[in-house]
């Protein structure tokens, strides 16, 4: 392996790292703990079991595709989704009403996991398009194509 190609996987693999194993993991071992959090947004018990599945399916096979480099761009965009909205759904830092309260606040705590689920997604986004934007054309033309992120050039 070159050290471009060291880098590469080093960067996919700190990337995903959250998803894959420890937030997968985490789901696993207890899920019931997941689903009861997802049941204060989805209120039906099958609808928050379901959101639960899809989410650890996303966080074990998105990561995969990224390290591997298998259909990643498409992985990388999923997972890039997949922060976003689950900062948007379970981060909402905007309905605590104590943002601006000294000492400690719920709000600015949920603030800075709402922000780093956003970091994540950019980050996951430049899998997707490159850094110079080359990658769009490839995930619409072809989203299953690998960007071959080990290929020494």
């Amino acid at each position: 392996m070159t050290l471009q190609v060291d880098a590469t996987i080093i960067v996919r693999c700190l990337l995903v790292l959250l998803f894959f194993p420890f937030s997968a993991l985490d789901k696993t071992l207890n899920f019931r703990g997941a689903v009861g959090q997802a049941q204060q947004l989805f209120k039906q018990r099958p609808v928050a079991v379901a959101m639960i599945a899809i989410g650890l399916m996303v966080e074990i096979f998105m990561p995969l595709g990224i390290v591997s480099g298998i259909a990643d761009r498409l992985a990388a965009f999923i997972l890039a989704g997949y922060c976003a909205v689950t900062a948007l759904l379970f981060k909402p830092f905007w309905e605590q009403g104590d943002f601006w309260a000294h000492g400690q606040s719920k709000g600015r705590d949920l603030f800075w996991d709402f922000l780093k689920n956003f970091a994540l997604a950019g980050g996951f986004l430049l899998i997707t398009i490159n850094t110079d934007g080359s990658g769009l054309h490839a995930l619409l033309s072809d989203p299953l194509q690998s960007s071959h992120p080990y290929a020494t050039h």
